[in-house]
């Protein structure tokens, strides 16, 4: 919802889904460190949506960067979208129905700290 607003890319949960499995996204879940590690989409790193740097990202600009975090109604994942474009980044999208949306498509989760 707010990622459609501010102007910014959204991909669905399946869609999402199937980049995972075809590889080349990097997935950046914005949530708590808490909600990262009780079910997180696979594979997703968790970064702070207003601290992080270029360096917690891949090197290169043209990499594919999808954020989300925890239902339409959250605000973090499409602020952090923004931040990953002021830093340069050309393709980011955001999966705007968060965890939640995830979860209730039944998509495969991973949990516990990495």
């Amino acid at each position: 919802m707010f990622a459609r607003l501010m102007g910014l890319r959204v991909v669905t949960p399946s869609r999402l889904h199937e980049l995972v499995q075809q590889g080349g996204v990097t997935v950046i879940d914005v949530n708590a460190p808490q909600s990262w590690q009780a079910a997180r989409v696979r594979g997703a790193v968790n970064l702070d949506p207003g601290r992080f740097f270029g360096s917690d990202l891949p090197p290169d600009l043209a990499s594919p960067l999808v954020f989300y975090c925890s239902n339409v109604w959250c605000r973090k994942a499409p602020q952090a979208a923004r931040r990953a474009e002021a830093l340069g980044y050309r393709d980011v999208q955001v999966m705007s129905a968060g965890i939640k949306g995830w979860l209730d498509e039944g998509l495969p989760t991973e949990s516990g700290a990495r």
